[in-house]
C-alpha cells in the first residue's frame, strides 16, 4: 500500500488516498496524462489555480534499484499550452518512496508564499517562505538544509519561477545536496510559482515495504549486474552524456550558431572541446570527477563534477544538452564558458535547453554576437534580477523570436528543440515533431539510427518504437540511460514490479504502458486545441540546407501522422 497526497492550497486541507497493486505501478508520465485528462485540465489557463501540479514517484522509489528514483512533474504547460511531464533525478522521489508516498498534487493556490513540510511521522505542515524568496537556488537550498536538517530532500521553485518565467523548472538536490537536478522543461516552475509554493521539504527515512522484499532485492542485484556488464552503460559512466557531442558533431547534426550549421569543428582540424573525450581528459587533469550519480543507487553515474584549472568546482553537472544549446548553438567552443553560464542557470532553476535556444535567437536578431560569453551572462543576469528585459527573455525562444521577427526560431509547439538537428538526426526529429510534450529529445531519442536511404514511414516506425519505450520508462520512474539493459529485459522489470506490489503482469505490460501514455497525451493536446499542423518543423529546416551535409528536412507532419495512424491501427494519433 502507498499513500497519495492531495494538497489543497486554498484552505491548506490534505486528502490522503490509499493506493494498492496496479495503482502503485501506473505512475509518472502515464499517471500525469491520465489525471489531467480526467480532471478536464486541457482547456484551463495553465497559470491559474485550476491547473494542478503533480509530483509522481516511481513504483521502486526509495530503493537502491539503479536508475529507478526519477521524479515526474506534470501539469498543463504554460510554455506550450499542451500536456507536460518533466522529470529529474536527485533525491526527491527517493525521499517520497521512503515515506511510502507515491506522489502528491498541489491544487489551487496559496494566499501567501509557503514551504510545505512533510516529515517522516506523516505530519504535513506549512511554514513561511518569506526568508527564501528572491534568493538563488544554491543559497535557498542551503538555508532549507540548515533549518530542517541534512536528512531531507526538497522540490524548489527558483527566483524565475517566482515571477512565472516560462523557462523555469523545479529543482531537486543531488545526493550531496546541490539543487541542480531540474525538472526543467515546459515551464513547470512557473506553475509552482503561480501557486506560491517556494519549496516542498520531505524527510528521508528508510527503505519502503514491498509485497516480497527478498525477491525485490534479488532483482536489484540482477539488474545491477546487467548494467555493470553492458558496454553502453560503461561508456556513459566513463565519458558522461557529453560523449553525445562527439557523435552529433561527427554526424553533422550538432546545433551550431542557432541551427545554421551542424558541425562546430572539423574533426581533422581541431579538437571538439565540448565533447566527452576532451571534457573527460580535462576533468582528470584538473582533479574533477568524471563520473557521478545524480540520484541514490544509480550505477550508471553519467553525471560529472566539472572544475576549473585550479581544481575548484565550476558546475555539476556539465552535460550534453547544455553543451549543445548553451554551447555550440551560441557559438561557444570552450567548456569553461559553458560551465559558467550553466552554473548561473542552475542557480536560477531554469531550462538550459530553452535558455540556449532563446539566446541563439537573440544572437540571430543581432542583439549579441555568437561566441560572446559576456552577452550571455548579462542576459542571465537580467533574467535573475527579473527586470523588464529579464522577464521578457524568460518567456522563451518562441516568444522572443516572434518579438524580433526572427526567421530561424528552432521550436516545436513553442518549445526549444533539443540538441539534435532534425535535418540529419531524423528519427529524433520525428519524435520531437510527434510528441505531445513539445520539442523534447527524451520523448524518443536514437541519434545514431541510420536514416540514409530510409523512408519517412520506416523512420516513423522507429520513432514510435522508441517513443513507446521512453514513455514506459518515464511512467515507471526509470532513467532513460539504462535503456540498453531495460529495453531488452522487460520481463525482469515487470517481474520486479510484480514482486514489489503483488501484481501479475507479463512482459507485454511495459510496452502497453508506454503506448497508453502516448495515447493519453495526444488526446490531451487534441482537447487543448492542437492539430496536425502543430507537429510541423519550423520552415527554415525545410528551406535551408545544413552545412556540411547539405541536407534539408524531408519529413512533414501530414505524412508522418498518416503513417502513425496506420501503425496504431486507426486509433487516434498525435494531435489530429
Amino acid at each position: 500500500m502507498r499513500k497519495y497526497l492531495h494538497i489543497n492550497l486554498d484552505d491548506q486541507s490534505i486528502d490522503i488516498e490509499e493506493l494498492n497493486g496496479a495503482e502503485c505501478i501506473r505512475v509518472g508520465r502515464h499517471f500525469i496524462a491520465k489525471t489531467l485528462l480526467e480532471q478536464g485540465v486541457a482547456t484551463v489557463d495553465p497559470l491559474s489555480p485550476a491547473n494542478p501540479l503533480i509530483f509522481s514517484a516511481g513504483p521502486l522509489a526509495g530503493t537502491n534499484f539503479s536508475n529507478a528514483n526519477r521524479i515526474s512533474v506534470g501539469c498543463k504547460s504554460p510554455l506550450t499550452g499542451g500536456v507536460k511531464e518533466a522529470n529529474a533525478g536527485g533525491t526527491f522521489a527517493f525521499a517520497l518512496g521512503q515515506l511510502e508516498i507515491l506522489g502528491l498534487t498541489l491544487h489551487g493556490a496559496a494566499a501567501d508564499w509557503v514551504v510545505i513540510r512533510i516529515n517522516k511521522d506523516g505530519e504535513i505542515g506549512y511554514d513561511d517562505a518569506a526568508p527564501y524568496l528572491g534568493k538563488g537556488n544554491i543559497e535557498a537550498a542551503a538555508m532549507l538544509f540548515e533549518k530542517y536538517g541534512p536528512k531531507i530532500s526538497m522540490g524548489l521553485c527558483g527566483p524565475v519561477g517566482e515571477y512565472q518565467g516560462l523557462i523555469a523548472g523545479i529543482s531537486f538536490p543531488d545526493p550531496e545536496g546541490r539543487p541542480v537536478r531540474i525538472a526543467a522543461r515546459g515551464g513547470v516552475g512557473a506553475v509552482m510559482g503561480s501557486k506560491k509554493v517556494k519549496a516542498i521539504v520531505v524527510d528521508l527515512n528508510k527503505m519502503p515495504t514491498f509485497h516480497d522484499r527478498k525477491k525485490v532485492m534479488g532483482r536489484v542485484r540482477e539488474y545491477g549486474n546487467l548494467l555493470r556488464e553492458d558496454p553502453a552503460v560503461e561508456a556513459f559512466g566513463k565519458y558522461g552524456t557529453a560523449m553525445v557531442a562527439d557523435l552529433t558533431n561527427q554526424l553533422g547534426g550538432l546545433p551550431t550558431r542557432n541551427f545554421s550549421a551542424g558541425r562546430l569543428v572539423e574533426a581533422s582540424e581541431e579538437t571538439l572541446e565540448l565533447g566527452g573525450t576532451h571534457i573527460r581528459e580535462l576533468t582528470l587533469e584538473r582533479g574533477g570527477e568524471t563520473t557521478h550519480a545524480c540520484m541514490p543507487g544509480c550505477l550508471i553515474q553519467c553525471s560529472n563534477i566539472y572544475v576549473d584549472d585550479k581544481g575548484e568546482e565550476m558546475v555539476s553537472p556539465l552535460e550534453y544538452e547544455t553543451l549543445g544549446l548553451m554551447g555550440s548553438n551560441c557559438g561557444l567552443k570552450n567548456p569553461d564558458d559553458v560551465a559558467r553560464a550553466n552554473h548561473v542557470a542552475n542557480d536560477l532553476g531554469v531550462d538550459t535547453i530553452e535558455v540556449g535556444a532563446m539566446l541563439g535567437v537573440l544572437m540571430e536578431a543581432g542583439e549579441g554576437e555568437y561566441g560572446e560569453p559576456a552577452f550571455m551572462m548579462a542576459a542571465l543576469d537580467d533574467i535573475g534580477q527579473g527586470n523588464e528585459r529579464g522577464r521578457f527573455l524568460a518567456q522563451g525562444a518562441a516568444r522572443v523570436g516572434e518579438h524580433y521577427n526572427v526567421a530561424r526560431v528552432p521550436v516545436i509547439k513553442n518549445q526549444g528543440i533539443s540538441a539534435y538537428d532534425p535535418r540529419v538526426i531524423e528519427v529524433t526529429g520525428i519524435s520531437m515533431m510527434l510528441t505531445a510534450q513539445g520539442a523534447d529529445h527524451t520523448a524518443g531519442n536514437i541519434p545514431g539510427h541510420k536514416s540514409v536511404g530510409m523512408s519517412t514511414e520506416e523512420l516513423t516506425e522507429a520513432s514510435l518504437d522508441i517513443q513507446t519505450q521512453c514513455a514506459a520508462a518515464d511512467s515507471l520512474g526509470l532513467c532513460l540511460f539504462g535503456r540498453s539493459v531495460t529495453n531488452v529485459n522487460m520481463d525482469l522489470i515487470v517481474n520486479t514490479l510484480n514482486d514489489a506490489h503483488g501484481t501479475n503482469f507479463d512482459a507485454s505490460f511495459f510496452t502497453e504502458l508506454g503506448r497508453e501514455a502516448l495515447q493519453l497525451e495526444w488526446e490531451f493536446n487534441r482537447q487543448a486545441g492542437f492539430s496536425e499542423d502543430d507537429d510541423e518543423l519550423p520552415s527554415f529546416f525545410y528551406d535551408e540546407a545544413l552545412a556540411p551535409s547539405g541536407k534539408i528536412a524531408r519529413h512533414h507532419s501530414g505524412q508522418v501522422n498518416q503513417h502513425l495512424r496506420t501503425l496504431l491501427g486507426g486509433e487516434k494519433a498525435s494531435s489530429e
